[in-house]
């Protein structure tokens, strides 16, 4: 794990340092063990004649594998023969393989130098495979490729989006003939670097962006708040290359064509996922819950870890304390388990958080993410974790509700907001409110209506417009409504949402977390497989759960699903841990959005319906209010 940026340059001026600095002090944080640079240059022949290509690159290193060898940034002058030259790389994740890779590479030829460093395989993986090294690889990844033979830098991103990557390029003079690219962990970083050769730009509407986080509560697809200064996500499986100051792209796909796997190989798979993500020379243990995805998980790595440590968090709200689970899970499987007490500052923490994710997030549970990293750090540096489960075995309630919603929304439309009013959250009147919602959003939407925070009639009253651009999707995509569900999920809700929070949550406080659930082999198995195999009788997560029954106790595998949750429009009303006061000064001051322009008497309204008890609106407030954090921290 570490952080990792750099830059592009092709109109023959050299980097300048303070760029490297922007980037440093920005992702500084992900890398306490050490850090380090590359720079190199070179003339190259082109149709418009003779150009000088410059290339920096900024690391930040997390020592997790190879302390002694596996520094960064990794250069290698020469490979097997003349044509082999020198090749630079910086490199964020873990490739799980690389053993394997190792060893096939050393087979063709190629000679490695470090002991055992992942990052290492990249070096002669791409000398040996170009722009298909990542077909080889099993792992998380977020890396940059310096070749220098052929004055060409290649960006490339794991598949489902585990570790972020951001580029932009930036037009040196408004010359759009030599383009620099920037790239980095983090947004905000490549961002400041496109201010420093010009004069720094007003934030602009942001009208596409804004409509979508809106609706969804994180940056949809590409998009980031920095849009006007071109900064974009590089997609999860998505590479880029830059050549002579040329771009290309592509995405790779996850395959689904396979025969149908039975529940012994989906589990088999399953094993050898958990395994394949224990090497490590620092102290290692497995979050758990109590839920099925963790217990299972922890199973596995007790078989070839028994000393396998693992951890639980007590939430200061026993509502939402699922610690007594997992200390029965542990005392089941036999793991060395700690329960931790989270030091807890909401205010401070989500303040401290979005300022280090450099954009707005609508997810509350980034706040117990991050604490319960904090607390494992103290004990290990690499944690094990669920993510990824839900996704690829219909783990959620709204992928059962995504047919009849398809099938009845017209219907389902007449039922009222009012069902909204004063119901808890987790209830089912509220739910019922939701699903009405959902139901006249669906025409504009399709499925994606199931994961709406502010409906789009909301949406348009905050934006001050009748028909906000950028939230409509279409309804249909697949014929199957749970599977075009879960595959918007996989592509947007997983590495935007769900993956972007535990990689800030926990590069915040130096952890390291690995996702087995995410393994190319056992996901592709899984996304083959129809979903009424993953749902046999209808219960969701039914094939996993067939497959936890064989080792944990039934009251585990059939007791009701949580989630990582805080009760956070609670914790408005009470001013618990400085909530109330940090969302009222926000959203209540006189420029609580910078030069975004939101209706205030929406805000308002939203607010005072919350705080009477009138109606909920915890996730909403949420969303806004980091969308203020973010815009004040500018």
């Amino acid at each position: 794990m570490c952080g990792i940026g750099g830059i592009l340059r092709t109109d023959g001026e050299p980097i300048p340092e303070e760029w490297l600095d922007a980037i440093d002090a920005r992702i500084a944080y992900r890398g306490p063990d050490g850090q380090g640079r590359f720079r190199d240059r070179v003339e190259i022949d082109t149709p418009d004649g003779k150009r000088i290509v410059e290339i920096a690159f900024v690391h930040r290193r997390l020592s997790i594998i190879d302390h002694e060898d596996g520094g960064q940034p990794m250069v290698s002058q020469r490979g097997r023969n003349e044509n082999e030259g020198l090749v630079a790389v910086v490199f964020n994740g873990c490739i799980y393989n690389h053993r394997e890779i190792r060893q096939e590479l050393e087979e063709k030829g190629h000679h490695f130098v470090t002991d055992h460093s992942d990052t290492e395989v990249l070096i002669h993986g791409w000398r040996e495979w170009k722009e298909k090294l990542t077909d080889h690889l099993e792992g998380m990844y977020a890396f940059a490729v310096w070749d220098r033979e052929a004055a060409s830098l290649y960006l490339a991103r794991d598949p489902f989006g585990e570790k972020p990557l951001y580029h932009s390029p930036m037009y040196l003079d408004g010359d759009e003939r030599t383009p620099c690219v920037a790239f980095a962990n983090e947004p905000r970083c490549v961002a400041r670097i496109n201010e420093f050769d010009r004069a720094p730009q007003q934030l602009p509407a942001l009208s596409d962006y804004l409509g979508r986080y809106l609706q969804v509560g994180y940056g949809w697809k590409r998009q980031t708040p920095y849009g006007n200064e071109g900064v974009h996500a590089l997609q999860p499986g998505e590479f880029l290359k830059s050549m002579f100051g040329h771009d290309s792209s592509d995405r790779l796909a996850r395959p689904r064509e396979r025969p149908e796997s039975s529940q012994d190989e989906i589990e088999w798979l399953l094993e050898q996922a958990v395994r394949r993500r224990l090497e490590a020379d620092v102290p290692l243990g497995c979050f758990l819950s109590g839920g099925v995805d963790s217990s299972l998980i922890s199973h596995f790595a007790k078989k070839y870890k028994p000393d396998l440590r693992t951890f639980a968090v007590r939430m200061p709200d026993l509502r939402f304390d699922e610690s007594s689970y997992a200390e029965q899970v542990a005392r089941s499987l036999g793991t060395d388990h700690t329960t931790l007490d989270a030091a807890t500052d909401p205010s401070g923490d989500l303040v401290m958080l979005i300022e280090t994710l450099g954009q707005p997030f609508g997810d509350s549970s980034i706040l117990p993410t991050f604490w319960v990293s904090k607390a494992a750090r103290e004990h290990v540096k690499v944690a094990i974790a669920g993510d990824g489960g839900d996704e690829l075995f219909v783990g959620y309630e709204r992928y059962l509700a995504a047919s009849p919603l398809r099938r009845f929304h017209w219907l389902l439309s007449f039922l009222p907001s009012v069902l909204l009013l004063k119901a808890h959250p987790k209830s089912r009147l509220h739910k019922l409110g939701r699903l009405g919602d959902m139901a006249r959003d669906y025409p504009s939407l399709g499925v994606l209506a199931m994961e709406s925070i502010f409906t789009q009639t909301q949406i348009a009253q905050l934006l001050q417009r009748p028909s906000p651009p950028g939230t409509g999707v279409g309804g249909e995509g697949s014929p199957d409504a749970i599977a075009a569900l879960r595959d918007a999920d996989i592509e947007n809700y997983l590495p935007n949402d769900l993956l972007r929070k535990v990689d800030t949550a926990s590069m915040a406080c130096g952890l390291e977390v690995r996702c087995p659930f995410l393994d190319r082999d056992l996901a592709r198995a899984v996304l083959a497989m129809p979903i009424e195999k993953l749902i046999p009788g209808g219960k969701r997560k039914g094939l996993l759960r067939r497959i936890a029954r064989k080792y944990l106790p039934t009251e585990i595998v059939d007791r009701p699903k949580m989630g990582f949750a805080i009760p956070i429009g609670e914790w408005f009303r009470s001013d618990y841990g400085g909530m109330k006061a940090l969302l009222l000064d926000h959203l209540q001051s006189t420029d609580p959005f910078g030069p975004i322009d939101l209706n205030r008497k929406a805000v308002q309204r939203f607010i005072d319906e919350h705080m009477s008890g009138k109606c909920d609106h915890s996730q909403r407030l949420f969303t806004l209010l980091t969308l203020s954090i973010w815009a004040k921290s500018l």
